[in-house]
């Protein structure tokens, strides 16, 4: 689907809350996760799937989501909590977080993917790919997004041989190679296959 020609909501009536995260994948750093309700007539070319937009036009993005908004919330979950109970419930549990942190409580509530767990009794549905589908998932993704890869660049600062600030905590070769050659940092997922280099992903820029 070509940005702009996103669906305005899943539900027909309701008050209704898109719901992403970033940062799964990573290595290193917290998983982050934005809730936004979006007026029903809100919508911007550019307004798409945070992975398919440049860095440039994600920042943009970002201001006019949040001046937009009915109402949006993000929220971080650390690499400690991740390893404890394991990144699937860490992306739920910030999701969560983000939800609670709303000012206007959602009526319903649409999430990228395939899981998810009933938050407050609000009925919701999963949508696969649903960043390309839906306006409000492809708003949470790209806040989900920006406010990551700004936390990662700050803590770059403490740790540049990581490259944190270019690769934003990714399993790319060289965040593999320094992790060898360094070992692992305070923000490092202990949990995960920190030198499988099978686990490679690609990163948008």
């Amino acid at each position: 689907m070509n940005p702009g020609a996103l669906k305005a909501r899943y539900s027909e009536k309701l008050m209704e809350a898109g719901c992403d995260e970033a940062g799964r994948g990573c290595l290193a750093g917290p998983v982050v996760a934005a809730a936004v309700i979006l007026p029903i007539d809100f919508d911007h070319p550019l307004l798409n799937d945070s992975k398919k937009i440049t860095a440039k036009d994600r920042n943009l993005m970002r201001g006019i989501i949040e001046s937009n908004a009915i109402d949006y919330a993000v929220a971080f979950v650390d690499n400690s909590t991740i390893d404890r109970i394991n990144i699937l419930n860490a992306s739920i549990l910030a999701m969560h977080q983000a939800l609670d942190k709303l000012r206007h409580k959602p009526e319903f509530i649409i999430v990228d993917g395939n899981r998810f767990q009933t938050w407050n009794n609000v009925p919701h549905q999963t949508i696969v790919k649903g960043d390309n589908l839906y306006r409000s998932i492809a708003a949470a993704s790209i806040l989900a997004k920006t406010y990551r890869d700004e936390f990662m660049v700050r803590i770059s600062a403490d740790y540049p041989q990581f490259q944190w600030n270019k690769n934003k905590g990714y399993p790319t070769n060289e965040h593999r190679d320094a992790i060898r050659k360094y070992g692992i940092s305070p923000f490092h997922r202990k949990s995960f296959h920190l030198f499988d280099p099978q686990l490679f992903i690609q990163f948008p820029e």
